[in-house]
C-alpha cells in the first residue's frame, strides 16, 4: 500500500524540463543504473548527489515534454525520487510516471515551493503542506484506480496481481 503522505525536501526546477534534460539521449544505450547518473545533469550537474537528500522534485510548467521514452521517469524513480510536483506535466510523461509507480501531482502554486523546503504531499486529499513556510496548497487528487496501480508498483505489477 502506498504511503498516505509523502514527506521530503524539495529540489527546485523551472519550466520546460523536457525528456532530453531528464534522461539525456547520449546515455540511452547504458543500463538504467549507469544512465541515471546523468539525469538532469544539463540543468543541475550535481543532481545525482543532491537527490539522495532532496527526494521531491518541484517544477513549473510543461515538465516532461518531448519524447515518450520511459527512461525519463524510470531514471528519476531509480535515483530515489519519491514524487514530482509541477504546475503542469506533459501528458505522456505523466502517464509514464504513473505506469512505473512514480507519484506526480499538479499544483498551480508549485512556484511557491522553494529549494530545500520541507513539504508533505497528501495525494489522496489533494493537499501539499509546505512545512518550511507554514503554507498549504491544493494539488490534483490521484484517483483511486491510479492509486491501486501505483500501490502495485506500477502497471506491470498491477497486471501481474490481476492475472
Amino acid at each position: 500500500m502506498a504511503q498516505e503522505c509523502i514527506k521530503g525536501y524539495a529540489i527546485r526546477f523551472g519550466d520546460n524540463i523536457n525528456t532530453d534534460i531528464i534522461s539525456p539521449p547520449q546515455y540511452m544505450e547504458y543500463k538504467i543504473e549507469e544512465s541515471s547518473r546523468y539525469a538532469m545533469s544539463a540543468v543541475c550537474p550535481d543532481f545525482y548527489e543532491r537527490v539522495k537528500k532532496q527526494k521531491i522534485m518541484v517544477a513549473g510548467d510543461n515538465f516532461g515534454s518531448g519524447s515518450s521514452r520511459e527512461t525519463s521517469p524510470l531514471s528519476l524513480k531509480y535515483l530515489g525520487v519519491e514524487a514530482i510536483v509541477a504546475r503542469f506535466f506533459a501528458r505522456i510523461f505523466y502517464r509514464n510516471a504513473i505506469n512505473i509507480g512514480l507519484l506526480v501531482v499538479e499544483c498551480k502554486e508549485a512556484d511557491r515551493i522553494g529549494e530545500n523546503d520541507l513539504i508533505e504531499i497528501d495525494h489522496r486529499a489533494g493537499i501539499i503542506k509546505n512545512i518550511t513556510k507554514n503554507e498549504t496548497y491544493d494539488c490534483t487528487k490521484i484517483p483511486e484506480h491510479l492509486i491501486r496501480l501505483m500501490d502495485a508498483g506500477g502497471l506491470i505489477g498491477y497486471l501481474k496481481e490481476r492475472s
